[in-house]
């Protein structure tokens, strides 16, 4: 039997699902709320499974868009299903930072696992995957090279402002004025982290710290994050599906009673 976990993004769609505590698919598409991704995701991971519908258990939708994911049997907030995806990824995380596509937040987990503060920002675009997205554009570059052109910097453009709209403007004027694109993007990178940073401070950092979403795959992004709080971070190439985890596993624990280990691959 199978248990799925829905995280129907802004931007992206993941689902996974578990059989008897093992990961049997998992699947993203990038297409987020109002958007045929969320039903895309669902059936690819049912391939990835080998799977029918008819299969699955349990279905748990989280997300910013859970309650249009009109197959879910349960909905669960994104602090809850990144706590949990994350807590099982990271067993001894206590902080979780999760940088997403229009929000970041970040989630202190106490010594049992349970949500025990969480800060977040939902308000702007500063210090978000939309961030990041709105600056490749006007670099007019792959938003993935931006972590190997950031490495290539030799000292990090100033990147100020608190809004996106203005920062928009800076970069421009850094590259009018001639700044080497690999230094803007490495004060871009800057910039997302210290906002991240001022979050994660209010929340209260505890180690083991971790990343959760689509932004802890730029390593520039992580480095200055580690950098502005002094603590490692560590991160899963799963980071991205970590919500649908979460969501997975409280539809597994809710028709099951478990509370085994999680196992990739």
């Amino acid at each position: 039997m199978l248990f799925a976990g829905i995280d129907v993004g802004s931007t992206t769609s993941k689902c996974v699902l578990l059989s008897d505590g093992e990961v049997a698919g998992a699947a993203l598409v990038d297409m987020g709320i109002g958007t045929a991704g969320p039903e895309r995701a669902y059936s690819e991971a049912l391939a990835a499974a080998g799977a029918a519908p008819e299969d699955v258990a349990c279905c748990v939708a989280t997300g910013y868009g859970r309650a249009s994911w009109k197959g879910a049997d349960l909905t669960i907030s994104e602090l809850t299903a990144h706590g949990l995806g994350n807590r099982f990824l990271f067993p001894e995380a206590r902080t979780v930072i999760d940088i997403g596509g229009q929000d970041a937040k970040v989630i202190e987990l106490d010594a049992g696992g349970r949500m025990a503060n969480f800060v977040m920002n939902d308000k702007c675009a500063a210090g978000t995957g939309r961030f990041l997205e709105v600056m490749a554009g006007v670099l007019r570059v792959p938003i993935g090279e931006l972590e190997a052109l950031a490495a290539q910097a030799e000292k990090a453009a100033p990147i100020s402002s608190t809004c996106t709209v203005f920062a928009e403007s800076e970069v421009i004027s850094q590259l009018a004025a001639g700044t080497p694109v690999p230094d803007v993007v490495a004060g871009i990178c800057v910039s997302v982290a210290s906002r991240v940073a001022a979050l994660a401070k209010r929340a209260g950092v505890k180690e083991q710290v971790c990343m959760s979403g689509g932004v802890a795959r730029n390593g520039g992004v992580r480095r200055a994050l580690e950098r502005a709080l002094g603590v490692p971070i560590v991160w899963s190439a799963q980071a991205q599906l970590a919500g649908a985890l979460g969501a997975a596993l409280h539809a597994w624990h809710k028709s099951e009673g478990q509370r085994g280990e999680v196992k990739y691959g």
